[in-house]
């Protein structure tokens, strides 16, 4: 029989540990049919409910259900990271516990993989339910994404996709530190199917992911899959020498052929500040980069256990 690896990453998720599994299980003749078991793994990211209590309850009835328990919060992605490492399975789906990724599209990802795609990915063609002001930014930062990144990266696409192993070993290559998996997809490439469905809001609990918070993963994303900041940076950078050449020109010009007033001292101030803070920005750019290389130098692991069920 082949073998399916779940990965189901959890923060806090306590209340739809077992809604996930009984919707999870639904799949179960078809499973049989196509002669595949299964492991569920639910990587605990350090909640501070009771989500580990059930999940070992789950294990105590099926022992295919597993848990990989972090020391502290590490983040969705060094979860899914994780549960990927841990994963022994043919294939490795990744889902999330409040089950916005419907169990019910299996059969028809496992379907795509016969026709010979290497993995199975899936999108929503809709927001609903999202804030407005959230959906409006997100829809900009997947067009931007598109225009400074080589790196394709899909509109409205979720974590949740079924990866044979090979895709699986691809990615788990990719041992750096900061980690946007999105990005990580698209790079390694390989035959990728897209499944297309409207969003499904979270069963229960709420969402951990508020707009500050995805707006520093976008950040991350940007800056691990695209130079063109810097490029714009050192652009505007020669842009301002230039003008700086053109202010010289003209001030000398004028002092020659009018004099030279005291006067304008407000317009000064005005470039003054504007120009420190064009500076800053780029300095800021710069500072991002050289950042996350600091991370990366420092050699940290990824996540830490504590547990393993």
């Amino acid at each position: 029989m082949s073998l399916l690896s779940v990965v189901v990453p959890c923060y806090n998720e306590q209340e739809n540990v077992e809604d996930f599994y009984t919707e999870f299980i639904k799949n179960r003749d078809y499973f049989e049919k196509k002669e595949i078991d299964f492991e569920i793994l639910y990587v605990n990211d350090g909640s501070k409910d009771d989500t580990v209590k059930e999940v070992k309850r789950l294990h105590e009835r099926d022992e295919r259900v597993h848990l990989i328990s972090f020391s502290r919060n590490f983040g969705k992605e060094a979860a899914m990271y994780a549960g990927l490492q841990k994963s022994k399975g043919d294939y490795v789906v990744i889902m999330d516990a409040d089950l916005q990724d419907p169990p019910s599209l299996l059969p028809e990802m496992f379907s795509s993989l016969e026709e010979g795609f290497d993995c199975v990915a899936t999108r929503r063609v809709s927001r609903k339910g999202e804030p407005p002001i959230r959906s409006f930014f997100a829809r900009r930062f997947y067009k931007l994404m598109k225009k400074i990144s080589k790196t394709e990266i899909m509109d409205g696409a979720r974590d949740y996709r079924l990866m044979t192993r090979q895709v699986v070993d691809a990615i788990l290559s990719m041992e750096e530190y900061n980690r946007f998996t999105k990005g990580i997809f698209g790079w390694v490439g390989f035959e990728t199917k897209w499944l297309e469905y409207e969003n499904i809001e979270r069963r229960k609990g709420e969402t951990k992911w508020n707009f500050w918070k995805l707006l520093l993963y976008s950040i991350d994303g940007i800056t691990a899959f695209s130079t063109m900041p810097l490029s714009i940076a050192a652009v505007v950078g020669i842009l301002f020498c230039v003008i700086s050449l053109f202010l010289v020109v003209f001030i000398i010009v004028r002092t020659v052929l009018f004099g030279d007033p005291v006067s304008g001292w407000p317009s000064l101030v005005c470039i003054i500040s504007m120009i420190s803070g064009v500076q800053l920005f780029c300095i800021g750019i710069v500072g991002q980069y050289l950042a996350k290389t600091y991370m990366e130098v420092k050699k940290r692991p990824i996540y830490l256990i504590r547990e393993e069920v």
